[in-house]
């Protein structure tokens, strides 16, 4: 959620030479969104501000008729005028109670709807051509036999089922076999193993349902509220990201500056509806309506938190890396960040199946965008400090299905089979292959 007051503030930052409400027009246009909601917004606060003050005005004068009368039955005195003036004036103050109420819903309803300012580092582009290369790690295999896509390889060994799945469920659910489950699951506990013990992540299974308020929080409410599978007659959702439970685990608390940052690591099934995904990447595990994924999420100090989001983008280029799979890493444009982040690196792998590279993580700053939403603020241990708003990152450690896809197309051998990378043959059970 964006900062009102700093919207209001006519402080200009020496850096840009611009009010924060003129960076934040210029980040709404980058964006592709209209800059005006910027003056909407601010004429609405104002309008706001006016009843509570004509609120004010009339309770100040309540107050001085209710002492007027006390005095006047004291000594007994005709009151009845002004009892009727009372009652006029009580009548009013509830009426703008009302009016207050609904200034204040219209005003926090377009902060709701309004994305995040991008940070000045983030490049401006049109559509995801506009990325931005950051570093690419890694060489790509040359294959002596045309490469096939990973559904391709999983049906031929038996080991992925779309045509069973869609029985069962529907299109975009999938079973997993043998060889391909063993290697999900290996996959999990393996990325789960390396975060915790060597980047020094806490383990974490959280809740894979969440409430409103917690997606509200974490910004997929009410922007991307169709993207979610909803639960019949409850305020139940199931998590399309461990994001949502992780970021909210600290909701509405204080924390002390000397924990920061706080570092999760957790895994969960994600399920998303793929709303107007509808005729896109509909063969193999690209898009599915769930998935696995391991998830980091961190809590950090404001002046700490872009040194960290370049610590959590290493976090998870070290699977890919221990994996042996090729990999770019690259800088989302503004046309192409996601409603929440201020700014965002996505790992994409090399698939020679597709002849591409695709997205594996997104690994973003909020800076404090999630924190005001979800109320999450520490504070220093001096008298004189002041609560602030914690940044929060998070990325993926990684989407599960999407490195299985990508064992699959660089690992796969000419007579069908797929070799297993060395760091995942001891939780293969010293399998070397998938035949």
């Amino acid at each position: 959620m964006i900062d009102i007051r700093a919207l209001e503030s006519t402080e200009v930052n020496g850096t840009t030479g611009l009010t924060y409400a003129d960076e934040y027009r210029r980040s709404l246009k980058n964006r592709g969104e209209d800059p005006s909601w910027v003056d909407k917004l601010l004429a609405m606060n104002h309008k706001r501000r006016q009843i509570i003050t004509q609120q004010e005005t009339l309770r100040a004068q309540q107050n001085k008729v209710g002492e007027e009368i006390a005095r006047k039955k004291r000594n007994k005195e005709d009151a009845s005028e002004m009892l009727q003036q009372m009652q006029g004036i009580a009548t009013q103050v509830k009426s703008l109670e009302q009016d207050v109420l609904k200034a204040e819903q219209e005003v926090n309803d377009v902060l709701l709807r309004l994305p995040n300012k991008v940070h000045h580092s983030v490049p401006v582009g049109e559509s995801a051509e506009d990325n931005q290369l950051v570093r690419a790690s890694g060489v790509k295999r040359e294959f002596s036999f045309e490469p096939k896509e990973h559904w391709q390889i999983g049906e031929k060994l038996g080991v992925l089922d779309f045509e069973r799945a869609g029985k069962v469920t529907g299109a975009r659910f999938t079973f997993l076999r043998k060889g391909a489950s063993q290697l999900e699951r290996s996959l999990i506990q393996y990325m789960m193993d390396l975060h915790t013990r060597e980047h020094g992540y806490e383990e974490m299974i959280p809740p894979f349902i969440a409430n409103s308020q917690s997606f509200v929080g974490t910004g997929q409410f009410p922007k991307l509220k169709d993207d979610v599978f909803h639960l019949s007659g409850t305020d139940y959702h199931l998590v399309p990201t461990a994001e949502v439970p992780v970021t909210n685990f600290f909701a509405g608390e204080m924390l002390k500056e000397s924990e920061l940052p706080i570092k999760f690591t957790a895994y969960t099934p994600c399920f998303r509806s793929e709303a107007g995904s509808y005729g896109k990447d509909t063969r193999g595990l690209i898009r599915q309506h769930q998935f696995n994924k391991v998830e980091l999420v961190m809590f950090a100090h404001p002046d700490k938190s872009y040194e960290l989001h370049e610590r959590l983008t290493a976090d998870a280029e070290k699977i890919l890396q221990r994996l042996e799979l090729p990999y770019r890493v690259v800088s989302l444009c503004t046309r192409d960040i996601s409603f929440g982040a201020a700014k965002c690196h996505d790992l994409e792998v090399w698939l020679p199946g597709q002849k591409a590279y695709r997205e594996i993580s997104s690994c973003s700053n909020f800076e404090d965008f999630q924190a005001r939403r979800a109320n999450i603020r520490f504070k220093g241990e001096g008298p004189k400090t002041k609560p602030q708003f914690v940044h929060t990152l998070n990325g993926s450690g990684l989407a599960i299905g999407r490195t299985l896809i990508a064992i699959f197309e660089n690992f796969q051998q000419e007579d069908g089979s797929v070799k297993i990378p060395k760091v995942l043959q001891s939780y293969m059970g010293g399998a070397s292959e998938i035949k």
